[in-house]
Parts: C-alpha cells; sequence; structure tokens
C-alpha cells in the first residue's frame, strides 16, 4: 500500500528534509584530499544529532554509519571508515538520511575531490540532469514508469547506462516505503501518480555497464566491470502545486 501524506504531514518532511540537507552541505564542505569517509561520517552525525534529528541509516539492517560514502567504482552502501582516505581525482558519494518528527529525509549526492576527469565531472552532471528529468515526470496523471522512463533517455543518450539493480522508492515515516521507482522502464507502466506521493527519485550512473556486485562486508557495492559510478538522490512530494523538493536548506 503506498502511504499518501496529507499537507501537514508534508510539511513535518520538508523539516527533515531541511535537517537532511544541511547535514550534506556540512560534509560536502569537508572533502578534500586526506580526509577520511569515518571523519565525513562523524561531521553527519554530530548536525543531525544537533538538531534533535536521528542518522536513519545508523543501524538500519545493521549498518554501522550514520551516511553510505561511497568512492569512485563504489555505487552505493560504502561503509565510513577510518581507513578510507580521499585523493586527489576522486568521487565520492554521500548518501545521508535523517529521521525527525517520525518522517524521514533521504538524499545523496556526487562530490569531486579536487580536480577530476573530464568523464567523471560529465558522469556527474548527466547524473544529476537525469534526476531533474525524473522530477519532471513526477505529475499528476503519470505513471511511475515515465519516471523511469525518463531518468533511463537522459542517461542512455549520453552514453551511461543506469544501474537496475538497486532502486528508489517511497520514503516517508519509513525510510524504504512503497512504491518502489525504478531509474528505467516503459513510459505510461505501473502505478499512477497522485498528489500526496513522496519518493525517493535516485538515480545510479555508471560510466560501463549496468551490472553491480556486492562485496564481502556485506553492504558496499561496485560496478561489475570497475568503472566509475555516480548518484544523485531528493525526497520529493507531490503536491498540488507539482512536485517540491523536501531535502533543501529553505530559509
Amino acid at each position: 500500500m503506498i502511504p499518501i501524506k496529507n499537507s501537514l504531514q508534508i510539511v513535518d518532511m520538508k523539516e527533515a528534509g531541511r535537517i537532511t540537507a544541511e547535514a550534506m552541505l556540512a560534509a560536502c564542505e569537508k572533502v578534500r584530499e586526506g580526509i577520511s569517509t569515518y571523519e565525513l561520517d562523524a561531521i553527519i552525525r554530530h548536525h543531525i544529532e544537533k538538531c534533535g534529528a536521528k542518522p536513519s541509516f545508523l543501524g538500519y539492517g545493521g549498518f554501522p554509519g550514520s551516511a553510505c560514502i561511497s568512492i569512485n567504482d563504489e555505487v552505493i552502501h560504502g561503509i565510513p571508515s577510518k581507513k578510507k582516505i580521499l585523493y586527489e581525482g576522486d568521487i565520492v558519494k554521500i548518501d545521508v538520511g535523517a529521521l525527525y518528527k517520525g518522517f524521514n529525509g533521504d538524499m545523496a549526492r556526487t562530490i569531486p575531490v579536487g580536480r577530476i576527469s573530464a568523464e567523471a565531472a560529465r558522469l556527474i552532471e548527466t547524473t544529476k540532469r537525469s534526476f531533474e528529468c525524473g522530477v519532471e515526470a513526477f505529475r499528476v496523471g503519470n505513471r511511475i514508469g515515465d519516471i523511469g522512463h525518463a531518468i533511463q533517455s537522459c542517461v542512455e543518450a549520453d552514453g551511461f547506462s543506469v544501474v537496475r539493480r538497486y532502486i528508489g522508492h517511497g520514503v516517508g515515516r519509513e525510510l524504504h516505503e512503497e512504491p518502489e521507482v525504478p531509474n528505467f522502464g516503459t513510459a505510461g507502466r505501473g502505478v499512477r501518480l497522485a498528489v500526496g506521493m513522496t519518493l525517493a527519485i535516485e538515480p545510479m550512473v555508471n560510466v560501463g555497464r549496468y551490472e553491480v556486485k556486492e562485496m564481502p562486508d556485506g553492504w558496499t557495492v561496485k560496478t561489475a566491470d570497475g568503472t566509475l559510478s555516480a548518484h544523485y538522490e531528493n525526497s520529493v512530494a507531490l503536491t498540488e502545486n507539482g512536485a517540491v523538493i523536501l531535502t533543501a536548506v529553505y530559509d
């Protein structure tokens, strides 16, 4: 069953989203050569808890960090570690969630570490643009397949591939709710979109093939062919006035 939120619940989700976005900004400002993913995770946890919220990911299914932090060919779910150091030319994916007033915010960004290759920069830009294409398709009367089709079309037009094994999802009182939101698909297929739906739209895009592999740690997911991957995500609500980004810093 797909949970539909009323206007007051969406206001609460916006507050959770603001805390999530602030934590993301705090971490992104510290991304540089020499910092560990453990240090970035500590920055995120400190900000979320300072705001009276809880890191959504900490302990979720046994996950040991407050954020998922993945480097280069790591697609998602990287475990923060003192041994994982950022270097010039890396791209780092930071995935953050905050639980506040009973609702979750969920977002991800891919950040360059210093100067990166032209290919990596193009990958990051395409991933962000594909998210924007997905949001454009998140409108009343469309279907879930329209979102996935828009994302996939944008990505493949630039010669990249969309991860199939991991997808977006509903978000709200639970970190993962119905419906599933694939980043690929056929326009006009799937659940019809309606006011009050809140989705985590999150394209994961690879330079090479779309296949991925899970690591022995039980969490980290890498590209199967060792190529770079990028991730871009926001929690988004469908309102009477259209799609609204919830994971943003509002005045």
